[in-house]
């Protein structure tokens, strides 16, 4: 690493710029868990919200202000005073005081457009708006992070009366003057250039980022900026916000890290970035993005099999960082473009052992690939694979024989739709037979599959269903159609996939939950 590059402050507004993204919600617990996590990663500021716009964030700010943060800053965000309002005077200004955090961030109009149709003000009071605010918070105490909305396009339109305002907040003591591209629209030329003079103009003051992800973009334009003399960047975890979301602090921090050499106060935890991003999908009740730079499980992932042959042999062949760094893997995924290589990979890494010598393993591809022609798939189905692996090398017996089972769906009158499943199995040559009843067939068959195991196998109480996923294969034959049956399940500490595939979507579910709890057992008893 260059260590005379200065090093870049990381600034998180996840719990307030990243809870306008749709579908994004967090409880003041769920805030203060994910202040934790950020404080123990190692960001530097941590935007907790707008005090005043809603009961959660105030209560946010009390219930923070109890913690032993080590690292981290709370900033609490909101606007400069309101027009022809004295600041002593502005309820706005008050509540960010109320708020008892030691970093407020405030934001001002640079964008004429906006003060004049917006604001209905004129233009110099919008930068008297902008400096008395500024000033009055510093002699409160406060550090101020003066946030510069629209920026980028009211440099664009005007590149004195964009600077001007900027000149407010440094004249009032602003430590950092950081540059929205609010509408996520600018590339990344224009970005570098407008930043780089801003820099050239502001040599006593701080310059940061604050960029959005319209253009797709909000990553690049952010590494531009810092590459033009930025020392903050702004950003949310997971890229979550407003619109199509903010700059992704996930991509960003490991490619100012890793790739441009800039010191970074949490570079020491980047191991543990795709556990953090993980932990914000889990507390968002969001599905993982499979397919996000770093962090995504497809980051390291290897299909084809020239691919996985090469990664196998020198894996910077096919892998740009070593996916240990930001604490992901590499995977190898299954699939009838498999081969030898790809095979052996992943049973190695499902800790299946055995010499390619002795087994024919041509005709386990062979088998392998009539499989996925027949509509199963095994890239999100490891368990299933794994099994299947070591039937073929029998190096496993089943653990249950299936008898039969039968599903019955009836309405009755006024209480709906019942599904009743019955199951018959023999387990260490004792026929068990076993019933239950719920609303869905699947679960029916989930629950009768289970009593009718747990006696020999308790183990299988700790699994639960966590996805279900149906995949219509033959679109024109309508319902007459292959169907493919992705489970998810889980225990306590572990995540696992399996799949099952029919043209009846019952035995497809069948299968998928028959692997699951055989998966179980096996991992259990190994």
């Amino acid at each position: 690493m260059n260590t005379q590059k200065q090093s870049v402050i990381v600034y998180d507004t996840t719990l307030r710029d990243g809870t306008q993204g749709e579908g994004i919600s967090f409880s003041v617990a769920d805030k203060l868990r994910l202040t934790e996590k950020m404080d123990q990663f190692g960001f530097d500021y941590i935007e907790g919200g707008w005090p005043g716009s809603n009961p959660r964030d105030m209560a946010f700010f009390e219930a923070v202000k109890g913690m032993d943060l080590q690292h981290s800053r709370i900033a609490a965000f909101g606007s400069t005073r309101r027009a022809q309002t004295p600041v002593e005077e502005d309820a706005q200004l008050k509540l960010l005081l109320e708020a008892e955090t030691p970093v407020v961030t405030i934001f001002g109009k640079s964008w004429l457009l906006h003060v004049t149709e917006v604001l209905r003000t004129t233009a110099e009071e919008n930068v008297a708006m902008i400096g008395d605010s500024v000033r009055y918070l510093v002699e409160q105490g406060r550090e101020v992070v003066y946030d510069a909305e629209h920026f980028f396009d009211g440099y664009c339109d005007d590149p004195d009366y964009a600077l001007s305002t900027l000149r407010a907040a440094a004249d009032g003591g602003a430590s950092f003057l950081v540059l929205c591209d609010t509408n996520g629209g600018k590339l990344v030329d224009e970005i570098e250039e407008i930043t780089a003079r801003v820099v050239q103009e502001f040599p006593d003051t701080k310059v940061g980022m604050h960029c959005h992800n319209d253009s797709g973009l909000g990553v690049a334009v952010s590494l531009a900026g810092v590459k033009a003399g930025a020392r903050m960047v702004q950003g949310t975890m997971n890229g979550y916000g407003e619109r199509t979301g903010n700059a992704n602090l996930t991509t960003i921090i490991p490619n100012l890290s890793l790739k441009m050499g800039y010191p970074l106060h949490c570079e020491k935890n980047l191991p543990k970035l795709r556990e953090i991003s993980l932990f914000f999908d889990e507390l968002a009740n969001l599905r993982p993005n499979t397919k996000d730079p770093f962090v995504g499980a497809s980051a390291f992932a290897h299909k084809g099999g020239v691919h996985a042959n090469a990664a196998w042999k020198v894996a910077r062949s096919y892998e740009h960082i070593e996916p240990q760094k930001v604490g992901n893997r590499q995977r190898v995924l299954i699939s009838d473009m498999s081969g030898r290589t790809s095979f052996m990979m992943k049973a190695k890494e499902l800790g299946i052992n055995f010499d390619e010598k002795e087994v024919d393993l041509k005709k386990m591809l062979e088998e392998l690939k009539a499989l996925e022609f027949r509509g199963y798939e095994y890239e999100a189905a490891d368990a299933s694979f794994k099994l299947l692996v070591n039937k073929w090398l029998e190096q496993h017996s089943d653990f249950f024989e299936v008898e039969g089972y039968r599903v019955i769906v009836e309405r009755r009158g006024g209480n709906g739709v019942i599904s009743e499943a019955t199951v018959k199995l023999k387990i260490n040559g004792e026929s068990i037979h076993t019933v239950a009843e719920c609303r869905g067939p699947v679960e029916a068959l989930d629950r009768a599959l289970r009593k009718g195991l747990e006696q020999a196998y308790p183990e299988v109480g700790e699994v639960s269903l966590r996805d279900f996923k149906v995949r219509i294969l033959e679109s024109t034959r309508g319902a007459n159609a292959k169907i493919r049956v992705l489970v998810e399940s889980s225990d306590e500490t572990r995540i696992w996939g399996t799949v099952g595939a029919s043209d009846n979507i019952i035995e497809a579910s069948w299968e998928a939950l028959r692997d699951a709890f055989e998966y179980k057992i096996l991992t259990t008893r190994d």
